[in-house]
């Protein structure tokens, strides 16, 4: 049997991070994989349209990591958090909305087909829970502007599809108070792992629904490492810098491969239901030649390539929390016209006002240590209506004129100008 040294990531903690150390958003279910009842990787075990929307939400996986891989630093996110929550939005989309939604997120299926087979695979995701020692778990809820009156077929598909019930709240007249619930439930369904989602002035009095997403990851290694081989490693970055991290240190027999240009390694979970995929450059300063390979066909050949050898390995413990705003992403990727007021076409959702999407917020955490790993993201969508023009910008940074001016009469009181403020 083979043997090598593998590693993978950093120490950085609680940061923004995109490329800088090594494949990092492989974490979720979006591009975990069924793993390892047997020595080999095990195969798919679902089939038909649900397999599809797997499929597919891999796709739009892969596609997001190279949006988001061109800043410095590190990178996690939930891919499927994303898929999911869009998955929802997309119930409600009508017209080149949804065509576009369709195509940029990879939902191949038509709407009738896709919103069942999305069902199924949360199903089985879930898993059964009864005895299972790993914790995974899924939850989807809409928060919706008291009395508002969203459409029943819309309801009844986020309900029965994606067990996400209506919460009404008041985005107009105490959007604060809204914002704080939802938060409150993000962190009650992530373990208080993900905390603040949804920023302060994201919500207003426009906003009619969000759309929220929570999953949570919690298990321990098949075969954990041992905290008394954990000891202070040189780890290159992808500046060159040499930093000191705590590696951890284990033998194990374990799917890995080496084409001798990447090296791939599964380090499977308790149970064998989920594993981490782990992929490296050979080369310290090859990551981003690997990332220009990287596409959903190439990442099932990598797969592909993963067999039964008896591996040393070497794995920094890193613990990390990201969030991003997915605007400009989503509309990079195609997604354009449900983010503009005038085209945006969501009367799958309401016909009393056109809504369209202000914001996709997104926020990740990943633990991984010698006992295991723990990681959990939230996405939220928020729609607004779009009868109120764009919000208009006055910055007073260089002379200007004023006037007070009594609004009965019309009559001017005073009037001057500012060309130095100091």
């Amino acid at each position: 049997m083979r043997s090598t040294n593998v590693f993978l990531m950093d120490n950085n903690s609680d940061r923004n991070f995109s490329t800088g150390e090594i494949m990092k958003s492989l974490i979720f279910p979006a591009m975990l994989l069924a793993t390892l009842a047997v020595p080999a990787l095990a195969q798919v075990r679902i089939k038909g349209d649900p397999a599809a929307v797997g499929e597919g939400n891999n796709g739009f996986a892969v596609d997001l990591y190279r949006q988001l891989d061109k800043e410095k630093g590190n990178l996690f996110f939930s891919p499927y958090s994303i898929s999911n929550a869009l998955a929802m939005t997309y119930a409600g989309g009508r017209g080149n909305t949804a065509k576009e939604m369709a195509s940029a997120m990879h939902f191949d299926l038509e709407a009738a087909r896709f919103h069942p087979a999305f069902a199924t695979l949360i199903k089985e995701l879930q898993g059964p829970v009864k005895g299972r020692k790993y914790q995974l778990k899924i939850a989807n809820r809409l928060w919706g502007q008291k009395d508002y009156g969203f459409l029943p077929d819309f309801l009844k598909t986020s309900a029965q599809q994606y067990q996400a019930g209506l919460k009404e709240v008041d985005f107009i007249d105490d959007s604060e108070g809204a914002r704080k619930a939802i938060n409150a439930w993000v962190e009650d369904q992530t373990n208080k792992k993900i905390k603040e989602l949804i920023k302060p002035n994201i919500l207003s009095v426009d906003t009619r629904l969000v759309l929220s997403n929570a999953i949570y990851f919690k298990a321990a290694w098949l075969r954990p490492f041992s905290a008394k081989d954990t000891k202070p490693g040189d780890f290159t970055t992808s500046a060159g810098k040499k930093v000191k991290v705590p590696m951890m240190h284990a033998g194990m027999r374990t799917n890995y491969f080496d084409d001798g240009k990447v090296l791939g390694l599964e380090v499977p979970y308790e149970e064998r239901e989920l594993s981490m995929i782990l992929l490296m450059p050979k080369k310290a300063d090859g990551l981003a030649d690997l990332e220009k390979e990287l596409t959903a066909i190439q990442l099932k050949k990598w797969l592909g390539k993963l067999s039964d050898h008896q591996v040393r390995i070497s794995l920094p413990k890193f613990k990390v929390t990201a969030e991003f705003h997915l605007n400009d992403v989503l509309k990079q990727l195609g997604m354009k016209d449900a983010f503009e007021r005038k085209r945006a076409n969501f009367s799958g959702m309401t016909t009393r006002e056109r809504l369209f999407i202000s914001h996709v917020v997104h926020k990740a955490f990943v633990d991984v240590n010698e006992a295991g790993t723990e990681a959990a993201a939230s996405t939220a969508v928020v729609m607004d209506r779009t009868s109120l023009p764009p919000p208009g910008v006055f910055n007073a940074d260089h002379p200007f004129l004023f006037l007070i001016r009594d609004a009965n009469t019309g009559s001017i009181l005073f009037m001057g100008r500012v060309a130095d403020p100091t």
